[in-house]
C-alpha cells in the first residue's frame, strides 16, 4: 500500500507528480472542489452506516471466536469476532470485531473493514501529508489502473505481471502463509496474490477509502476472486492491525515513497512478520549509481514532494529496522528490494 482541500489545485498536483504531469493535464483538473460523486460506482453490497459490532445474523450463523489474523491497532491484542465464519469479503463484511483488552470496536463500511485508530471517532479528524491525501481522492483512485500505473514503465518498472513474478520468487519461503499487501491501492497485486493459490489468506490493506472501493469493484467483476481467502482492510501502515509475529509475508508495491514515515512503517512491518517472514517492496529511486551529477541534482529538486531514496538508503532503512538478508534488483529508477525477519 496512508492536505488540505484548498491546496489541491492543478499546480500542486503537477508538483506532487513530476513524473506524470501530462496525466493531470489530460484530465483537465481545474479546481480541487470538483464533485466526485459521479465517480463512485455501484456495488453489490451497500452500507449506509457501519455494521454493528453484534450484527443480527440469526442464531444459526452467529458465533463468537478469536480471529487469527486481525488485532487491535491501539494495543495489538487479538480481536474477538462475532459473525459468520470464514475469511472472505462477505463473512468479514457481516462481522463485528472487538478488542478483548481495551474494548474498542471495529466494523465494516463500504465493503472494507476499518481498522484505523480513528475508525469510531466522532469529533476528532486527522489530515495526513499531501502525498497521502492525494491518493484518497476518488479521481486518483479511479485513474490508478486506468493510465496512472501504466506510466511507471517510463521509469523502468517492468509492468505488473513481471513484478508479480519477481515478488513471487522472493516470497517462496512464505508459501502457504498469510500475506498482507500494504498500500495496496486499487488491489492490482492483491488480486494476483489471491488468485495465485499460494497463500492461506491475503489482506489487501490501504489507508485510502476510495482505493479500497475501487479494489472491491474490480474484485466483483470476477466471481472467482470474491470467494477467495481475501479481506479488504483500511489501516495505517505505521500502525498495522496485526499481532507481533503473526504475518508470513508483506508486499508494498510502489509505496515506500508515499509513506509519511518510512522508518516507522518498516519497523512496524518487521514487528508483524514472523521469524523468517519476508518483506518485498518496490519504489522509485532518487537516482542510481549510473546517474550523472546533473541528473541527480535535477531529480532532487523536482521530487521534493515524495520520499525518494537511493539504493544505499533503502538498505540502511531495512537493516536499521531489524530486517536481514537484504537483496535488490534495479532497472533505471525502478527498484525491487526484499529483506527478512531474522530467524529465532
Amino acid at each position: 500500500m496512508a492536505m488540505s482541500s484548498s491546496s489541491l489545485q492543478y499546480p500542486l498536483h503537477k508538483s506532487l507528480c513530476p513524473k506524470f504531469p501530462h496525466l493531470f493535464h489530460c484530465s483537465r483538473i481545474s479546481h480541487p472542489r470538483l464533485r466526485f460523486s459521479s465517480l463512485r460506482f455501484p456495488s453489490t453490497i451497500r452500507a449506509s452506516s457501519a455494521v454493528a459490532v453484534e450484527p443480527d445474523l440469526g442464531p444459526q450463523q452467529t458465533q463468537t471466536f478469536e480471529d487469527d489474523v486481525f488485532a487491535c491497532p491501539v494495543c495489538y491484542e487479538p480481536l474477538i469476532r462475532k459473525g459468520p465464519p470464514g475469511f472472505n469479503l462477505s463473512a468479514i463484511y457481516r462481522s463485528g470485531f472487538k478488542c478483548k483488552k481495551c474494548n474498542k470496536t471495529y466494523s465494516s463500511k463500504d465493503n472494507y473493514l476499518d481498522l484505523t485508530i480513528t475508525a469510531s471517532m466522532k469529533e476528532y479528524t486527522e489530515v495526513k501529508p499531501a502525498r497521502t491525501e492525494l491518493f484518497r481522492s476518488p479521481l486518483v483512485s479511479f485513474l490508478y489502473e486506468r493510465g496512472w500505473r501504466q506510466n511507471f514503465n517510463q521509469s523502468g518498472f517492468p509492468g505488473p505481471d513481471e513484478e508479480f513474478k519477481m515478488a513471487q520468487e522472493y516470497f517462496k519461503p512464505a508459501e502457504g502463509g498469510i500475506l498482507v499487501d500494504v498500500s495496496c491501492g486499487s488491489g492490482l497485486f492483491s488480486r494476483k496474490f489471491a488468485t495465485s493459490g499460494t497463500y492461506s489468506k491475503v489482506v489487501a490493506l490501504d489507508f485510502s477509502e476510495n482505493m479500497l472501493r475501487q479494489c472491491y469493484d474490480f474484485i466483483k467483476q470476477d466471481d472467482n476472486i470474491s470467494e477467495k481467502d481475501l479481506a479488504l482492510v483500511r489501516a495505517d501502515v505505521s500502525r498495522l492491525p496485526f499481532s507481533s509475529g503473526s504475518v508470513d509475508a508483506v508486499h508494498a508495491g510502489a509505496a515506500l515513497h508515499c509513506w509519511p514515515s518510512p522508518s516507522n512503517a518498516i519497523a512496524e512491518i518487521c514487528r508483524t512478520l514472523r521469524s523468517g517472514g519476508v518483506f518485498v517492496g518496490t519504489t522509485f529511486l532518487r537516482y542510481n549509481a549510473t546517474s550523472s551529477w546533473i541528473e541527480r541534482s535535477f531529480r532532487e529538486r523536482i521530487m521534493s514532494g515524495y520520499n525518494y531514496y537511493t539504493e544505499e538508503e533503502i538498505e540502511d532503512l531495512c537493516t536499521s529496522c531489524g530486517l536481514t538478508n537484504y537483496q535488490s534488483k534495479v532497472q533505471r529508477s525502478f527498484i525491487m528490494f526484499t529483506a527478512e525477519k531474522p530467524s529465532e
